[in-house]
């Protein structure tokens, strides 16, 4: 473990060798322009390797300790002195096995894309006005945790079903860590409860589809502007009554791929223009995504964070006012407080889980 520590602690240094290189400037010393591709790269990776050097210098100085304590209760013929030697003994070895396990975990490669911020989609399922009511409803659950999280919420497009809620609603989310959290929301939720449009209580069964993205940044994907159809038109909104006179809403279509996104929540063409070449660099990246989750699929089946967006991952039961988890067997009976956004006790048991997964293949 301590080579591999040690081979982590190389390769930091010699990153850290390669961001000085590039000096403060965004010009170096020969005139020629700062590659910001690979210097956003290295910021990325430096930042990536720091909670495992910290660990290595801890671990590092522990199996110090440890050695003077051996080298002591060798050497040392006073009694008081090698009581003392043999409990700091004891104390190391214990913490050397949780310090192993932590580093192990460390250890384990992250995925990539659990720093980025996300853009979330939810849709009303089956259930019809019911669906799009609980849509609706997660909407504000995600919000209500955003808000927690000190995170940024911004709607990008929606639908409003006809008797409330949401046929369908997109969001970004943007903050600290955002798309490790988020991940494992994606698949399906169903819910089971009385519609208000019920007139003799009859419970109904309901479901609304979540997909999360990491949201591309523009240093992930590389767009080719001839590559690009673009079309501006007058924003509408409910009914089709025109927002504002002026061509603002932006329709953007890539042509290899026939990927089309459209944006009109700005009154600014140029914000929407903005917005839409974010979303149209997400939905690129999410198909590349794909590709990396199928091959690590097929390297590692696991129970957790899959991508199968089909998955019935949770139930949301009012009468008993319980949520449960299928992933993971996880059950809590405060269904209103977790409809409040408190939902990190489900999301912290999800990780255990798949740490605990990634941890076992990684011995395997």
């Amino acid at each position: 473990m301590l080579d591999k520590l040690q081979a982590i602690y190389n390769r930091y240094q010699e990153i850290e060798q390669q961001m000085n290189a590039f000096g403060v400037a965004t010009e170096g010393s020969n005139g020629q322009k700062m590659d910001m591709k690979r210097y956003v790269k290295l910021s990325k990776d430096y930042k990536d390797l720091q909670p495992v050097v910290r660990a290595y210098h801890d671990y590092k100085a522990l199996l110090d300790t440890i050695a003077e304590c051996r080298e002591l209760l060798e050497s040392e013929k006073d009694a008081e002195l090698r009581d003392m030697a043999k409990e700091e003994l004891n104390t190391s070895l214990a913490r050397r096995e949780t310090m192993e396990d932590e580093i192990r975990l460390l250890l384990i490669p992250a995925d990539p894309t659990d720093s980025k911020n996300a853009v979330v989609e939810i849709r009303g399922g089956t259930g019809g006005d019911e669906a799009c009511l609980f849509a609706g409803d997660l909407f504000r659950m995600y919000t209500r945790f955003c808000e927690k999280k000190k995170w940024k919420v911004e709607v990008t497009d929606f639908n409003e079903g006809t008797s409330g809620g949401y046929k369908d609603i997109t969001f970004s989310v943007s903050g600290d860590g955002v798309y490790g959290l988020l991940k494992y929301e994606s698949g399906v939720h169903r819910v089971q409860r009385v519609p208000a449009t019920e007139t003799q209580g009859r419970v109904h069964t309901s479901a609304a589809g979540v997909v999360v993205l990491p949201e591309a940044e523009e240093f992930d994907v590389e767009l080719n502007p001839a590559d690009i159809k673009k079309e501006i038109f007058c924003a509408s909104g409910p009914g089709g009554q025109s927002v504002n006179t002026t061509y603002s809403a932006v329709r953007l279509t890539h042509v290899p791929t026939g990927i089309v996104v459209s944006m009109q929540d700005q009154k600014s063409q140029i914000k929407n223009m903005e917005k839409a070449m974010t979303l149209l660099r997400t939905r690129l990246y999410e198909r590349e995504y794909n590709k990396y989750m199928e091959e690590m699929s097929s390297k590692r089946k696991t129970m957790v964070a899959t991508g199968d967006r089909s998955e019935k991952i949770r139930t949301y039961n009012y009468p008993q006012s319980r949520v449960t988890d299928h992933r993971i067997g996880w059950s809590m009976h405060n269904l209103p407080d977790f409809m409040d956004g408190n939902i990190e006790d489900c999301i912290e048991a999800l990780q255990l889980a798949e740490n605990a997964e990634k941890l076992k293949a990684s011995v395997g």
